[in-house]
């Protein structure tokens, strides 16, 4: 998105009568393919609160950065009827300030926290579409998709992380009668405000320079900033950087200090040593001399001027996260073959790949079991002697979850422990890595996954040394990747990089194992008892386990087990009196089968008759009191149904039915 078009500050204006530009014009043709109308009503739909909380979180760097510059912008535009809306890179928003007067007037539009704008959503809109055309875009009144949306003008900028990638949108919408030319201006200097904050915090513990063809611009927002590893490596410039030095960040990857600023990393430090000026001046590669100055961390050297190497910490993930007798029981394939044919022709399937350096992706529903079958492939093969280290994606923090993967040195960020740490990927080396919900990292973290995966090599953060690893990689989701790649929330490379082996683990409905999967697991459950109590279930039970949904798939298997085998009797048997409430309420979202169950199992009173009443009550409603209909859509007989809802005037005519 680099180009001398984003340094113009004066945009010019849209005309009133609805003139579509070309990225205006192609915005409403996308608006069409996603299958919108402009008399529809928006998509108003607002994330519930705990959702937002979440996303908050996992824009948390973002928000702290950008609101202080928000806040200074709102000084700026006070009393003109307009507000400032920051989103995340799928156009949710997450924060708002502006007027009062129009922020009730926008809250109509649901333009505020937790509300989505991106074009799928809102058809053309500044937010959408300068994330779909990923440059600064200004829709203005009737360019709007949506008639709904056509009292606003919104200025918006797209905010690039360090490495390139968008992470979010600035917006800043008013009413359209109210608009100004210098909004985009403002806008768009907010956005740098951002970049460079994010910029220096996120390179703080390298090599940076900061520089400029005129020495009153340092300080300012038109200021470059490059960053280097310690031994002269590029990591990234922002915006003004890649101006001054006439590439964009892909070209500029290629090249070291030496050749961006004609100096090694040494020769540059005895520059510093010597000079008694506050700046330095260097030559760029183009011809050009600036004025620059230098910030260079040597507390993070060692005696050699070389980052201390980074050793795998010894640790829980090194013996694995599935270390329990009742894990391990179940910790080969072959435990994991119980008789369902989906599940055996997984199990073939990765057979056949195991050791051959070939990544594996499973996918399936939440709780199907992907990180038991992960760890299954590591066991079986020639790497059981390493590591398997389990990372969730969608558990780490995002300003953790780098860390968390590529380690870093002593002092890299604050809070950082006192000699540093091994990421995981250092961790499972001569391993496995398993990649737990992959479909929710960060997407500019997925840039530097890539670059591991293809490279074999790490970069801890804060180091200038690169480490190789000899890793197996497994992922698993529960998303559909496709389309996250459809939507720009997955990158297409990573995602061909990693889907060698794609297998699907089937939910827990769909198996026709059940019954020896839960002896399976009563059988490590009694293992791991204080008095190794045998347990089983009683037939009824039994059936009834076979007509529920499990909406929860084995996690909600196993902490049902879990909880009836505590309050079992002497004879360890597993009786309806066991169960949980939430059971019950989910053999009644299934009211067919739970119907034709009930009639087949002799009932105790309580909670399972309920259960029965309630189907059949439902069912009879449906069909305007006739019990003949009623019977037949539940495959029960008439006589249950009187039986259950005695004196009620229920018709039993077969006329009717």
């Amino acid at each position: 998105m680099h180009d001398d078009a984003y340094h113009a500050i004066r945009p010019m204006a849209p005309r009133e009568d609805g003139w579509l530009t070309p990225s205006i014009q192609k915005s409403h043709e996308r608006s069409e393919i996603f299958g919108l109308s402009a008399s529809m009503r928006p998509d108003y739909d607002v994330l519930p609160a705990a959702e937002l909380a979440l996303k908050l979180e996992q824009s948390r760097v973002l928000c702290a950065h950008a609101t202080p510059v928000m806040e200074t912008l709102h000084e700026q535009i006070v009393n003109t009827h307009s507000m400032i809306v920051l989103t995340d890179a799928d156009g949710l928003v997450l924060h708002s300030i502006g007027d009062d007067d129009f922020l009730r007037r926008a809250e109509r539009v649901a333009l505020r926290p937790g509300a989505n704008w991106a074009e799928a959503r809102q058809g053309t809109n500044a937010i959408g579409t300068a994330l779909a055309e990923r440059c600064p875009t200004v829709v203005h009144g009737p360019q709007h998709y949506l008639a709904a949306n056509r009292f606003l003008t919104c200025s918006s900028v797209p905010i690039l992380d360090p490495y390139g990638d968008p992470i979010g949108v600035l917006d800043v919408t008013g009413d359209h009668r109210s608009y100004h030319q210098h909004t985009m201006a403002l806008a768009r200097m907010s956005v740098q405000m951002i970049e460079n904050h994010l910029f220096t915090n996120t390179f703080r513990e390298t090599l940076q320079i900061v520089f400029h063809g005129r020495p009153e611009f340092l300080g300012t927002l038109m200021e470059g900033i490059v960053a280097f590893t310690c031994d002269g490596r590029f990591l990234s410039a922002n915006r003004s950087a890649q101006f001054q030095l006439g590439l964009p960040l892909t070209g500029l990857r290629a090249h070291t200090l030496s050749s961006l600023f004609g100096l090694t990393s040494a020769q540059l430090i005895d520059r510093l040593r010597t000079n008694r000026d506050r700046h330095l001046s260097l030559n760029l590669s183009n011809g050009a001399v600036v004025c620059a100055h230098v910030a260079f961390r040597r507390a993070t050297l060692a005696d050699d001027g070389r980052p201390p190497e980074v050793r795998p910490e010894p640790g829980p993930a090194h013996r694995g996260e599935l270390h329990s007798p009742a894990a391990s029981l179940l910790s080969r394939l072959s435990y994991l073959d119980t008789g369902d044919p989906q599940i055996a022709a997984v199990i073939v399937k990765v057979r056949k790949v195991i050791g051959r350096d070939i990544p594996i992706l499973i996918t399936g529903e939440t709780g199907t079991g992907k990180e038991l079958l992960a760890q299954a492939i590591h066991n079986d093969s020639p790497r059981r002697a390493g590591a398997f280290v389990a990372v969730n994606c969608a558990s780490i923090p995002e300003t953790l979850i780098e860390s968390e993967l590529f380690g870093y040195e002593e002092g890299a960020f604050t809070g950082a422990r006192r000699k540093g740490a091994a990421g995981k990927l250092l961790q499972a080396n001569g391993g496995t890595l398993f990649l737990d919900e992959i479909g929710d990292m960060p997407y500019p973290l997925q840039v530097r996954l890539l670059r591991v995966l293809q490279e074999r090599l790490v970069n801890p953060l804060g180091s200038s040394k690169s480490i190789s690893v000899d890793v197996a990689i497994i992922c698993a989701t529960h998303r559909d990747l496709r389309g996250m790649i459809a939507q720009n929330r997955f990158r297409e490379d990573l995602y061909y990089r990693l889907n060698g082996l794609v297998v699907k683990l089937p939910p827990l409905r769909e198996r026709t194992d059940l019954s020896a999967v839960i002896q399976k697991m009563l059988q490590c459950a009694s293992s791991e008892s204080a008095d190794g109590q045998r347990l089983s279930v009683a037939d009824d039970v039994m059936r009834l386990f076979e007509q529920c949904a499990w909406p929860g798939n084995f996690r909600q298997l196993g902490n049902l087990l879990r909880t009836a085998a505590a309050m079992v009797d002497a004879d360890g048997q597993i009786r309806c009196e066991h169960l949980p409430d939430d059971f019950f309420d989910d053999l009644r979202s299934t009211a067919t089968t739970s119907a034709r169950i009930i009639e087949a199992v002799p009932l105790p009173s309580g909670r399972l008759e309920d259960v029965a009443t309630s189907v059949i009550a439902n069912a009879v409603a449906q069909h305007g009191g006739n019990v003949s209909a009623a019977a037949r859509a539940l495959g029960i007989s008439r006589n249950t149904i009187y039986r259950k809802l005695p004196a009620r005037g229920l018709d039993n005519s077969e006329d009717a039915a």
